[in-house]
């Protein structure tokens, strides 16, 4: 990923955070990814890392429509993913997604039980949540032009508890270095790079 795109990416969910009136701490940890797969809008995804405790994480995240978030699950995490301005879909698998299809499962939408099919979307509008427990496959898919996602969590470990579904994805993109940096990333500070 260009440093370039990665700049106009932040400038964009900078803009959009303003217009929509989401406050940024003093100093975010901004975290940018094509998650290693070198098509930022076919995959990609915008991060500010808000807490990252022992006990419990919260992020703020912005995509513009096109950029999915790839199908993932997590061995301990459990997440909210919330939908705080346009519209977002979620695709939620009760296991690897090719051993499961059509099956139904319960999910928790809104702090409530609710019947499922595996695959098929989960509409989210502003407000709205999902909560996803340890290894239940998802994916992210904006449905808006742009969309304002929040996640609250327990513990979170982006190195050792992402399982993608495709071998290729990397948490960290390869940055390619063709104008300054406009913000440090997270991946930055680490020096984490994309898988190829």
């Amino acid at each position: 990923m260009r440093r370039s795109e990665i700049n106009l990416l932040l400038r964009a969910a900078e803009a959009c955070f303003r217009e929509h009136h989401w406050a940024l701490p003093p100093r975010p940890r901004w975290d940018v990814t094509d998650f290693g797969l070198g098509d930022w809008r076919r995959h990609g995804l915008v991060l500010v890392n808000l807490a990252a405790e022992p006990e419990y994480c919260e992020k703020l995240m912005y995509a513009q429509a096109g950029m999915v978030t790839p199908c993932h699950c997590h061995a301990r995490k459990k997440e909210d993913i919330i939908c705080r301005w346009g519209e977002l879909s979620v695709r939620a698998w009760p296991e690897r997604p090719a051993d499961c299809r059509g099956r139904r499962f319960d999910l928790l939408v809104n702090g409530e039980p609710r019947s499922v099919t595996a695959g098929e979307p989960i509409p989210l509008r502003p407000g709205e949540r999902v909560t996803l427990t340890p290894r239940v496959f998802h994916e992210l898919v904006p449905a808006s032009a742009e969309s304002i996602l929040g996640e609250v969590s327990t513990a979170n470990d982006d190195e050792h508890d992402n399982f993608f579904l495709d071998p290729n994805v990397g948490r960290f993109p390869h940055v390619v270095e063709d104008e300054p940096r406009a913000h440090r990333l997270v991946s930055d500070a680490n020096g984490a790079t994309g898988r190829r």
